[in-house]
């Protein structure tokens, strides 16, 4: 365990942040390996992984509600000395977690199908993304248990031995993907399936490893079967927290899916260039992805010591940090966004949609750092319903018009990117708004 409530405030961010960075760099060179080996499938290959991806933010949206609520939970409870409290959240967690993981993975064999047949632009496309799914549903299952045991580190000040797993996992996933994909090697070619089972093979193996670092050498939580029976009391307090921030996700999930429906009618070209540039953007986000997430351990801790000022002062070094970092890769993307979509594709028509995309979409990065940031603020006070909130402004922003576009003489694909500028940016002033309320009303002198 780590005290968070002592020292330098920018310094415990960078800390913490920095392995945090290093594994998502790792897992950054997986998307651009796995996409660059996709890509080389073909259009209908692209757009169906893509499409299929955007479960990815549903699974995230359940992930969250898991990795939320036991970073503010156990946070809190170890910034108050409450060992036995954090224990019994993690054990806790870790039963949800395998239950969220049978729903997901029963869920996702029924219905990914009619789900894909919704914003596939074509039979071929709806059979590669089908297909990817499949073999990719056991991982997502994953996933929850994997949360549920890295965030629990995280709430007590540990980063490192899930940035090692991180980095393990990811490091597997880029050997197999060529191996399983493009079939380098004695293995044979098996395209899209590869790309999910090599992804699920990989959760697996992170899902060993941090099993084993929690039986053999973690003591500050830890494993208890007698924690093991279902408390409904700690179900309810983990759900009040969490369901707002899965609900944040889900949000992007509308989001996503109604981007891939609303460009349809442009092609699978069209789904291929921005399925090849959301993949650029996700890489480009995790640098302050990683600051936001270790600001919900700082806050948390502080706040349960009752710290207010180091709250206060969290989110003001979180929110410069994140802009310092999104201004260079604005900078980059306005430069050099067409060098990178053209290392995944020849095709010019797929290189000039994902390049106008980054162009374009790279104008809003700094507001979505300082989303990040508050997001992470909201994690550590332990309310995380003004960060739905802020999510639900940008899609009933950017939804309604984005549609109503759509149906004008003249609608473009380029209107699409400046609508999400226009939204993402009202989510970036309703965050910084909320976070502000949130502080009037809960940092008060502790004596109050």
């Amino acid at each position: 365990m780590r005290d968070l409530t002592q020292g330098s405030i920018p310094r415990i961010i960078i800390s913490m942040a920095t392995p945090v960075a290093a594994g998502m760099i790792f897992q950054t060179l997986y998307l651009l390996v796995d996409l660059y080996f996709v890509a080389a499938l073909g259009d209908d290959s692209v757009a169906g992984v893509g499409a299929g991806g955007t479960l990815m933010f549903m699974i995230m949206a359940l992930t969250q509600i898991l990795g939320v609520s036991a970073v503010a939970l156990i946070s809190q409870a170890v910034g108050r000395k409450q060992q036995d409290e954090a224990n019994l959240v993690f054990n806790q967690s870790i039963v949800v977690a395998l239950v969220f993981a049978l729903v997901t993975w029963l869920g996702g064999m029924l219905f990914a199908e009619t789900y894909l047949g919704t914003i596939a632009s074509d039979e071929a496309s709806l059979r590669e993304g089908v297909t990817f799914l499949y073999w990719f549903l056991p991982g997502m299952a994953l996933q929850f248990p994997m949360m549920a045991m890295a965030s629990s580190l995280r709430a007590t000040g540990l980063v490192k031995p899930g940035m090692v797993v991180q980095v393990a996992t990811v490091l597997l996933n880029t050997a197999l993907a060529p191996i399983l994909i493009a079939g380098w090697g004695p293995g044979p070619a098996l395209g899209v399936m590869g790309a999910g089972l090599a992804s699920s093979l990989s959760v697996f193996v992170g899902v060993l490893m941090l099993t084993f670092y929690f039986v053999k050498l973690e003591k500050y939580v830890s494993f208890q079967r007698s924690l093991w029976r279902p408390r409904l009391d700690i179900w309810k307090r983990m759900l009040d927290i969490g369901l707002p921030a899965g609900g944040e996700m889900l949000l992007l999930f509308v989001y996503f899916s109604a981007v891939y429906w609303l460009i349809q009618e442009f092609g699978a070209a069209a789904q291929a260039g921005f399925s090849i540039g959301g993949r650029i953007m996700q890489s480009i986000f995790m640098p302050t992805m990683a600051i936001a997430f270790s600001l919900g351990p700082i806050a948390g801790q502080n706040y349960g010591a009752g710290r207010y000022d180091r709250v206060r002062e969290t989110s003001r070094k979180g929110m410069l940090l994140s802009s310092i970092v999104m201004l260079v890769v604005t900078i980059l993307m306005l430069w050099k966004s067409d060098l990178l979509v053209g290392f995944f594709t020849s095709e010019e028509e797929v290189i000039e949609v994902g390049s106008v995309f980054l162009q374009l979409i790279s104008l809003n990065f700094i507001a979505q750092g300082i989303v990040f940031s508050c997001s992470g603020i909201f994690q550590g006070l332990g309310n995380t319903r003004p960060a739905m909130l802020s999510s639900l402004a940008r899609v009933l922003v950017f939804l309604p018009t984005a549609v109503l576009l759509k149906y004008q003489p003249g609608f473009a694909i380029e209107q699409v990117w400046y609508v999400s500028i226009l939204s993402v940016c009202t989510q970036a002033v309703v965050s910084y708004l909320l976070v502000q309320r949130e502080f009037r009303l809960r940092l008060t002198d502790p004596a109050t």
